[in-house]
């Protein structure tokens, strides 16, 4: 929780930060550059009127022509209050011969250190040597005459008017970052209420499920996207793992019941042999039923091993082309002794002499071999079981189906778990494990293929399988 608090904060941070420094380099480096072109800007302006006094107005004063003189200081004055600023001719001594003004008119205004041809431009900024208390742009134009300088125009204009320029653009890029920043702020709401906060709701139940609280209920957005969509698989992975862990403690008190039931039985008949209780004459009797609780557990051990494969490794198949008939005959061969104790009849229903199928021919032994015995295990005596194997497109259906006493309606969908027996079945099933379908199951899954019970309760139970048909 610290760490995703401190991401966030930095990430508002990051905001704050980019805000101050787009102020920070409006305010500086934005000021000056638009500072700069106005000021270039303008001086281009204010030479062009230079230029044009220069070439029409100056030349006037220089001659002995009062009236030409008198008329073309008047002209400048003109100019002087149409351009808003200062114009002076000077000689090529920087000598002040004409102020539009008239502050120079009457003084000896030199200002030595002017020098237009050393400057190597056409402006300045500045107080002009003095001349102006407060920063003034300066543009100067030659006055030429017989393709000589002889003197030059300078109009002088107040800085203050660009700047004031130059602050008018500022406070629209600062109107125009407040709206950029307002803009981000409401994008950054967006994303707390969109993003961080179903973020943060999905890190909390994480952080609860790590912590093994799995009923945790996760409070949902009721958005349909991808935080959504995480959220409901966080959710049902919750669900799924609680679900592996009540399976894990159902198993654990399977197997310690399965285990303990033939071991109690085993240590009580030898401890009964050991101190006298069982007479010597019946311990052929008891040592039968202690070999008896030995396979039980053999088997009961070896299913567990077979299972522990299945999930740890996948089922490894030898995938071949056979005769499940043929297989189905073998099959019910091996229950001959114990169907002619028990009165009961397997019958065969084959379709044709042969069919071939495209399987592991051990494996669906296996499960023949496997639902055959718990067929044979909950048959009435004196009853039938059915073989029958058919083929449909291009798959082959395998059934075997007893007369027996059922599953009832609310364990069908229960008996391929592992260890599961229904309440009938522990009363005929003594040395059952209760793995045998599990195993069945595994088998059928990993060929791809599917298998289905039917059964109804004291009627008999069917199961049926698929494999695929052989191309051959």
């Amino acid at each position: 929780m610290k760490m995703r608090r401190t991401l966030y904060l930095k990430f508002l941070a990051a905001y704050v930060l980019f805000g101050i420094l787009a102020f920070m380099t409006i305010a500086t480096l934005t000021s000056g550059m638009t500072l700069r072109h106005l000021t270039r800007v303008q001086a281009k302006s204010l030479y062009r009127e230079a230029s044009l006094v220069a070439s029409s107005y100056a030349l006037r004063i220089y001659t002995n022509d009062e009236d030409g003189a008198k008329s073309a200081k008047s002209q400048l004055k003109a100019i002087d209050t149409y351009i808003s600023a200062d114009i002076w001719v000077m000689n090529k001594s920087s000598k002040v011969l004409f102020d539009s003004r008239g502050k120079y008119d009457n003084e000896e205004a030199v200002f030595d250190g002017f020098d237009p041809s050393a400057s190597g431009t056409y402006y300045m900024t500045g107080d002009f040597y003095g001349a102006f208390k407060e920063e003034t742009l300066s543009v100067f134009s030659p006055i030429t005459s017989n393709f000589k300088v002889i003197g030059y125009v300078v109009i002088h204009q107040p800085l203050s008017s660009i700047v004031d320029s130059r602050n008018e653009i500022l406070h629209i890029s600062y109107i125009a970052l407040g709206i950029i920043l307002l803009f981000s702020l409401i994008i950054i709401v967006v994303f707390t209420l969109v993003v961080y906060l179903p973020l943060n709701r999905v890190t909390k139940a994480a952080e609860e499920y790590a912590q093994g609280n799995l009923t945790y209920q996760m409070k949902k957005s009721g958005a349909h996207d991808e935080m959504s969509y995480l959220s409901d698989t966080l959710t049902y992975m919750a669900h799924q793992i609680a679900r592996s862990e009540d399976n894990q403690k159902k198993f654990i008190a399977n197997v310690s019941h399965d285990f303990r039931s033939p071991l109690t039985s085993i240590r009580g008949y030898l401890e009964a042999m050991i101190d006298g209780t069982i007479p010597p004459e019946m311990h052929e009797k008891y040592l039968t039923i202690v070999v008896n609780e030995t396979q039980r557990l053999t088997k009961l051990t070896n299913g567990l091993l077979e299972l522990n494969t299945f999930d740890r490794n996948g089922l490894v198949l030898e995938i071949t082309d056979f005769d499940i008939n043929a297989v189905v005959k073998r099959t019910a061969e091996t229950f001959g002794g114990i169907c002619t104790e028990k009165k009961i009849s397997i019958e065969l229903i084959l379709s044709g002499r042969s069919l071939f199928v495209k399987a592991d021919m051990s494996k669906i032994q296996q499960v023949l071999y496997n639902l055959l015995d718990n067929a044979i295990k909950f048959s009435h005596n004196n009853s039938i079981i059915k073989l029958e194997t058919t083929e449909k497109n291009d798959k082959v259906f395998v059934s075997v189906k007893d007369s027996g006493i059922g599953i009832p309606k609310d364990s069908v969908q229960r008996v391929f778990e592992r260890f599961y027996k229904t309440d009938l079945s522990r009363g005929k099933d003594k040395k059952g494990t209760g793995l045998g379908l599990s195993i069945v199951k595994e088998i059928i899954q990993a060929h791809n293929e599917n298998i289905n019970v039917i059964s109804t309760e004291g009627v008999g139970t069917e199961f049926i399988f698929t494999l695929p048909k052989s191309k051959k």
